[in-house]
């Protein structure tokens, strides 16, 4: 049998939350259910789960602030739950390392396709050279002094190694499997976070705001009315 994968699921509300974990549970997940962001964190550090779902309001350490105390210590993904599409926690979430949210209420199925298509990105393979890519035998794409191991699923920069979240790098491979070219928030939404319909491109916004802050600000470009593309 295949090891299941772990899920630490931190709500308050215990309606939601028994009846999430039950759910999940159906879909062949282990859940670890926490009522406060505190017994939370010490659940993470002690079980290493495979992806953390956190609501945005919960009590003792809210979930942005154990997001960000979980991005310190892993690249673990995480999904954001908020009760509001137009809230500005959803921003505050992804700036603190989400690499995707939910709102609620949502459905079952939904939460299961959206927690599948973040661990997804774990195993990510690279992508052909583009063209202005400096491509090396060993599967190093070098831009600058940026450098792209798209075997190792490493990168560094100026020969420092830079930490990305699983989200972060599987956005990078999709600029510089195509430098110099145009994407769109929409095709990035698509390839990236998988949706097949029209999502928030504020998550697109987010991670290329926090993959620049590690790359260079000067390496993604913004092409105002278009997206965005990687300066080969």
């Amino acid at each position: 049998m295949p090891e299941q994968t772990h899920v630490l699921f931190v709500e308050d509300d215990d309606v939601i939350r028994e009846a999430t974990q039950l759910a999940l549970e159906r879909d062949g997940f282990a859940v670890t259910a926490m009522p406060d962001g505190l017994s939370g964190l010490e659940a993470f550090r002690s079980d290493r789960p495979d992806i953390a779902l956190l609501d945005v309001m919960v009590p003792g350490l809210d979930g942005v602030s154990l997001c960000r105390r979980i991005r310190d210590e892993s690249t673990v993904p995480v999904i954001m739950l908020s009760a509001r599409a137009d809230s500005i926690d959803v921003v505050l979430g992804l700036e603190a390392g989400a690499d995707d949210y939910v709102t609620k209420p949502f459905d079952g199925a939904v939460l299961v396709a959206r927690i599948r298509a973040v661990l997804r990105r774990f195993g990510h393979a690279g992508h052909a050279d583009g063209p202005g890519t400096e491509a090396h035998s060993d599967g190093i794409l070098a831009f600058g002094e940026l450098e792209i191991d798209t075997e190792g699923m490493e990168v560094r920069r100026a020969g420092q190694p830079v930490a990305l979240t699983p989200t972060e790098m599987r956005l990078l491979l999709e600029f510089s499997g195509a430098p110099g070219t145009v994407l769109s928030r929409d095709k990035l939404l698509e390839r990236v976070w998988e949706y097949g319909w029209g999502g928030d491109t504020r998550v697109v916004d987010v991670h290329v705001q926090r993959l620049r802050q590690k790359i260079g600000q000067d390496r993604i470009e913004t092409v105002r009315g278009f997206g965005y593309k990687l300066r080969a």
